[in-house]
């Protein structure tokens, strides 16, 4: 149709849509709309869905743009005939209706009070509350006076949403008599006064925080009113539910469409809770069937009467929302007798060629009258009975196909066939009607499932019954798992609903339905996860642990309660703290870090702490109170630490252990201490520890080096006063240094200095894996009991790092345990862990390093850096390259290469390509030209399937010219695919330029081949002559010199090149055999004996590699040589035979060509040996051709005579150091009866072979007689004549 044809969307939308309304009995209330369009629209009511009779009702009527008035609302306890939900409905007569969005229309109680304010009294700066009772409909007209007059609201005296009056700070001005009023409900209606006094109170609640439900963009005022004095701390928790209007994120779109055709109105749309969707066409709601689908409307197979507009309305409890679009149903072009172009008859012979219980598939001829070429199909198919038509095209030009999918089983369907060309669509074929076939039916999907969490361990699950199914439903299956759990747990339940409970707390299920009947189990529905709802951590914090920094301040950390027992969403941590060991008023911090530092303390005083963690729905149990005692006074750092009170060493071989006490003066601060150390000097190198530290281990020093050492203590003040030491290395032939006790290495009781003894560094460090991201780390402490129990506040604290990569840092958590759960780690990933203990301002140095590695998991992250290229020189196979995932998780075992020409299909539609091990390439091979490919990769390990990558597009290159497509049919004649066979592929060569190189080549060709068959005849008589001289019936060349004088080197090559056909060795790897078609041209051309054998040219390295065997053959007559040449160069390699290829040779032939390698510089290089030719020699008598392969060692032999055939009587045997194998002489391709073939030469290199068109040499006996009935004395002497002056002539030319 032309543009100007089709009609244009209509305007049509709500300028005003109607709003929910509180109304006054007695009082009129509106409810305004208003639409817009180009044309006239008539605007009606609906009330509760039922529109209104306005002409009967007094009391409403209609305004001019649509809204609706009622006069006086009415509304008693019996009787509310104006309270109910209104609907403004707009339709533009003879082409559709719209509907607006619902309104809810109250009617206001009567004014009335539930309770009367009483008098109160408020301190000077204080606050108070006069309440002021009423329904939740009448408080937003509730008003305020003092003393007669209106109370002036701000900050400091405001009115709470309930309508109670709250004045803060307040003073004797706001002393006086305080009453409510109702206004604006008719005649205003007040309370008893109640009287406000400023005097001394006591501590009071007047009103606690309660639930609250807003919806966004509305103001909300959480009321929390206290008094008393002092003024006091508020903290208070509320429940806040914050409701979400519906809002369109997907709005549906005005369509074109045309009959039969299926078309999507999208809708999404967001809010909370999650609002219901439901559609209306022309006012009336769309009643989902299999034409009819929803969430997104579907429309399948559209008629004329589905024109109209649809609405999209969706509805939570903030509210409700509308969106409308237009659906046109354009006219089909007109029909193939009005039109001037012709279009393609209806196509032939359509059948069902295959049917199933869920699809059919469709066949069909092409039209009698096409009228062009690119034909393509329509499939129109319906149910039988119906009008509704559906229709399904082809995939591409040419395609007479197409299979029907989601079909029912057992039905009739009725389907046509319609052909287009560029002139429009064509007549239809005569209808088909096909049943599908009848299918055991077990029931279908459960629609329509829905979870909803009820609680923290519960939820609720409906469903409907299956829409399909074969008798009564038994029962259904309930399936459900946990998110992460391969494992699934069911359940059987006899109805449409069903509530599961004892399910953990703010955790993700996931739920499927399965219907049984009598035959078994349906279908499953899609997976629904829902998570339950959250609740307060069921456990406390881990590790809370105490460190006193200084008199005043202690610092708290701790660790997050453990995994699974949060129980939702962490929002922080609540910490208490108080002064001694007894009950005592707490002080408490909120934080949403592991630790916090408290400030601000007594010195010298003990106090305790305890931890909790909260979530939305508040705190959890506290940990137990933890003791720790403040300083009795700070150190001091007005100046430098002075000098350690000892120095001990302790030489080894490759190491010296240094320990020390500090400073005798323990009032000033240290803040850590510097090592100095060198050989002969202590200025060489320099070691900063931490003031904790009291031994060091200096290492990789020299054997037998006089070393001195230096401690200083220093603070923000500076350095102390140097401590000196030396010591001497031991000498390397004394034994490895032996592991040190620190504990008797640093308890020496002559150590003058206080407090020597460090704390010892655990011991025993072990790490557990337990799963792919948790390792538990256990230790022991020599410097506790023998029943390693805790009394004291020493705390332990672990870190861990893995060193990949090398630059990872330590992270570290504290226990007060002998062991600690490592989580969130990653997995298949080798970590280490020490431990440090500390207690008071003592702490160990770290212990000796564990290991372990995390169990493997599925990888976390797809391939990555996918590419496709097409392979050079075959545009159907493609190389596709990845490298492997970030996250691989464990070891790759292997790839999964997904493709497909659709990248919206579903996963099991794509194809699927497996890769073993770690490879990073694969090849695709068979692929169609021109077609858009999308692939995918997926990795795998031991533990299962990672995520797929993104989709990578690749289109492959197009179809050849029209000499390429030619050449491309002549590949497929026959069933069999084979190489190019045309004449030039190559651009750039005319016609006129390849017939002038043809003609010179033939004429080359012919002349050395006259050349050689005269050598050939020249040799055919000396043979002859010297058979006759030897004994009867041999047929045997003795291995002496003087058997064997040829006139030149060139055709005793030939001799050499000869090889046994009896032999067979090897399968050959690159020749196969193919049966040869007839030319297109003249299939009669061609006798059916005769055949077609290829000779492929290789050059020979050196013919010193042969040892030399001289074998007797028999020469074929004259009349044998007669023959027709035709030169052209082969397009690719091509091999044929006269017998169907075995199983192996087919998948040989898959194989591109090897690349022919240089030739080495020790070889002639000549023109001749690189020119890749083709000669058809055809054949006179009804016998079948050899098949060879001929490697020329010389310009001309790629010409020699290929008729020879071996002696049967005696077969010859070769030897050769060459490493290759003989072609055409393998085990497997034993000789076809009738066939006698040859392999000439040994394959170096693969070379384009030449198809050449020989007879068969005859029998011994044919040859016989041929030989003696056909040369003559004097035919021979005028051979030998020419043959003598030939050679003379060859000889000067090597000569010069």
């Amino acid at each position: 149709q032309n543009c100007s044809d089709i009609r244009g969307f209509t305007p049509f939308q709500f300028v005003v849509e109607p709003v929910d309304t509180l109304a006054v009995r007695g009082l009129p209330a509106v409810l305004n709309c208003s639409a817009a369009s180009d044309a006239p629209v008539r605007v009606e009511w609906k009330k509760d869905g039922t529109f209104l009779n306005l002409v009967a009702d007094d009391r409403k009527r209609q305004l001019a743009d649509g809204s609706l008035l009622i006069s006086a609302v009415v509304h008693s306890k019996h009787n509310k005939p104006d309270e109910g939900v209104y609907q403004c409905v707009a339709t533009i007569d003879n082409l559709g209706t719209i509907s607006s969005r619902t309104a809810r229309l109250t009617v206001a109680g009567l004014p009335r009070f539930l309770s009367q304010p009483e008098g109160v009294s408020v301190r000077s700066g204080g606050t108070e509350m006069l309440s002021c009772e009423v329904t939740e409909e009448l408080a937003p007209f509730t008003r305020w006076e003092r003393d007669g007059r209106p109370v002036e609201l701000d900050g400091r005296v405001i009115q709470l949403p309930s309508g109670a009056l709250v004045i803060s700070n307040g003073s004797q001005s706001d002393a006086g008599l305080y009453r409510c009023s109702i206004d604006g409900l008719g005649p205003a209606k007040t309370t008893d006064e109640a009287q406000l006094q400023v005097s001394a109170e006591k501590l009071e609640t007047l009103q606690g925080p309660v639930a609250v439900v807003k919806v966004v963009g509305e103001s909300v005022l959480l009321p929390c009113v206290m008094k008393g004095y002092p003024v006091p701390f508020l903290l208070a928790f509320i429940n806040f539910l914050l409701l979400v209007p519906p809002r369109f994120l997907t709005r549906p779109s005005n369509t074109y469409a045309q009959e039969s055709m299926d078309i999507i109105f999208e809708c999404d749309v967001t809010g909370s809770p999650p609002p219901t969707v439901k559609w209306m066409k022309d006012g009336d709601t769309v009643i989902p069937s299999d034409y009819f689908r929803m969430h997104n409307l579907q429309v399948l197979g559209l008629v004329k009467s589905d024109e109209g507009f649809y609405q999209c309305l969706a509805e939570n409890d903030a509210g409700n929302v509308q969106a409308s679009a237009q659906l046109i149903i354009l006219d089909l072009a007109s029909g193939p007798s009005e039109r001037n172009d012709p279009t393609p008859s209806a196509p032939r012979d359509v059948v069902a060629s295959l049917v199933s219980t869920r699809f059919i598939k469709l066949t069909w001829r092409l039209p009698a009258e096409p009228h062009g070429e690119n034909i393509t199909y329509s499939v129109f198919y319906s149910l039988e009975g119906t009008n509704r038509e559906r229709v399904e095209n082809t995939s591409g030009p040419g395609e007479m196909q197409v299979t029907i999918q989601n079909l029912v089983p057992d039905t009739k369907y009725t389907f046509r066939v319609v052909a287009s060309n560029a002139n429009g669509p064509g007549e239809s074929s005569t209808p088909l009607t096909v049943a599908t076939q009848l299918e055991v039916q077990v029931p279908g999907p459960a629609p329509n499932l829905q979870v909803v969490s009820v609680g923290t361990s519960s939820v609720t699950l409906s469903w409907d019954r299956p829409v399909t199914g074969n008798g009564e439903i038994q029962t259904y299956r309930l399936f459900y798992s946990e998110k992460g759990r391969d494992s699934e747990q069911d359940v059987d339940v006899t109805g449409l609903s069903y509530t599961m409970t004892g399910l953990k707390t703010f955790t993700e299920y996931s739920f499927r339905v399965v219907a049984y009947n009598k035959h078994g189990p349906g279908v499953s529905t899609e997976d629904v996860v829902v998570r339950t709802l959250s609740d307060v951590p069921s456990a406390a914090p881990q590790n809370l642990t105490l460190e006193v920094l200084n008199s005043t301040s202690i610092m708290v950390r701790w660790q997050p309660p453990p995994t699974g027992t949060l129980n939702g969403e962490l929002t922080g941590y609540r910490l208490r703290y108080r002064k001694g060991l007894r009950r005592a008023d707490a002080a408490e911090i909120s934080t949403s870090q592991l630790f916090q530092l408290i400030e601000g303390l007594e010195k010298g005083k003990v106090y305790t702490v305890r931890v909790s963690a909260s979530t939305v729905n508040g705190s959890g149990p506290t940990t137990e109170w933890i003791a720790a005692e403040t300083f009795e006074n700070d150190l001091d750092e007005s100046q430098v630490p002075g000098v350690p009170s000892s120095l001990h060493v302790r030489p080894l071989v490759n190491r010296i252990v240094v320990s020390w006490t500090p400073p005798e003066n323990q009032d000033v601060l240290v803040r850590g201490y510097k090592i100095g150390y060198g050989i002969g000097s202590p200025h060489a190198h320099t070691v900063t520890l931490d003031y904790k530290q009291r031994f060091y281990s200096i290492d990789n020093l020299d054997p037998s080096s006089h070393y001195v050492i230096t401690l200083k203590a220093f603070n923000n003040m500076g350095e102390g006063i140097p401590i000196y030491n030396s010591a001497t290395t031991r000498p390397q032939s004394d034994p490895i240094d032996p592991d040190i006790d620190f504990y008797e290495l640093f308890n020496n009781p002559y150590t003058p200095a206080p407090d020597p003894t460090p704390m010892l560094p655990p011991v025993g460090v072990q790490a557990t894996v337990l799963s792919h991201d948790t390792v538990k780390v256990s230790w022991a402490d020599n410097s506790l009991a023998k029943n390693q129990k805790i009394t004291d506040s020493r705390y332990y604290t672990i870190r861990w790092k893995t060193n990949i990569p090398a630059n990872t840092k330590y992270k570290t958590a504290n226990t007060t345990t002998l062991f600690h759960t490592v989580t969130a780690l990653k997995p298949n990933t080798l970590y280490e862990f020490s431990v440090m203990v500390t207690k008071s301002r003592r702490s160990s140095t770290w212990s000796m390093t564990a290991h372990g590695t995390t169990f493997e998991s599925i990888p976390s992250s797809a391939p990555k850096d996918v590419t496709v290229i097409s392979k050079e020189g075959n545009p159907r196979i493609i190389n596709i390259n990845w490298q492997p995932p970030t996250e691989a998780n464990g070891k790759i075992t292997g790839y999964i290469i997904y493709y497909s020409t659709d990248v919206d299909a579903e996963v099991h539609d794509w194809v699927v390509e497996p890769v073993l091990g770690n490879r990073l390439t694969h090849q695709i091979q068979g692929l169609t030209l021109d077609t858009t490919y999308y692939y995918k990769i997926q990795a795998r390990n031991s533990k299962g399937m990672g995520p797929m990558s993104d989709a990578v597009q690749f289109h492959t290159p197009k179809g050849k010219s029209s000499t390429s497509q030619s050449c491309d049919l002549m590949r497929t004649c026959g069933g069999v695919t084979l190489s190019r066979l045309c004449v030039s592929d190559k651009p750039g060569i005319t016609g006129r330029q390849e017939k002038r190189v043809l003609v010179i080549v033939v004429i080359v060709s012919v002349g050395v081949f006259t050349i050689i068959a005269v050598i050939a005849g020249a040799v055919l008589c000396t043979r002859r002559s010297n058979s006759h001289q030897k004994n009867t019936g041999s047929h045997k060349y003795k291995n002496s010199s003087k058997d064997l004088n040829p006139p030149d080197l060139w055709i005793h090559h030939e001799r050499l090149e000869l090889k046994p056909m009896d032999k067979s060795p090897e399968p050959n790897p690159v020749m196969t055999e193919t049966p040869i078609p007839r030319t297109a041209q003249d299939p009669a051309a061609e006798p059916s004996h005769q055949r077609r054998a290829v000779i492929s040219a290789h050059p020979i390295h050196s013919l010193d590699h042969l040892h030399h065997h001289h074998h007797h053959y028999h020469l074929p007559p004259r009349g044998y040589l007669h023959h027709q040449i035709s030169l052209r160069a082969p397009a690719t390699p091509s091999v044929f035979s006269d017998r169907p290829p075995s199983a192996g040779e087919k998948s040989v032939r898959n194989q591109a060509p090897a690349p022919e390698p240089p030739v080495a510089p020790s070889q002639p290089s000549t023109t001749a040996e690189h020119q890749k030719t083709e000669a058809l020699i055809k054949e006179e008598p009804s016998i079948n051709p050899p098949t060879a392969h001929v490697r020329p060692t010389h310009p001309l032999k790629s010409f020699a005579a290929p008729a020879i055939t071996v002696s049967t009587h005696n077969p010859p045997t070769y030897e050769t150091t060459l490493p290759s194998t003989p072609l055409l002489a393998q085990p497997g391709l034993l000789p076809v009866p009738g066939v006698k073939t040859a392999s000439i030469g040994t394959l170096i290199r693969a070379r384009a072979p030449m198809a050449v068109t020989v007879p068969s040499a005859p029998d011994q006996s044919e040859t016989s007689t041929m030989l003696d009935t056909t040369y003559e004395t004097d035919e021979l002497s005028e051979e030998m004549a020419h043959l003598e002056g030939l050679m003379k002539d060859l000889n000067a030319i090597t000569t010069d």
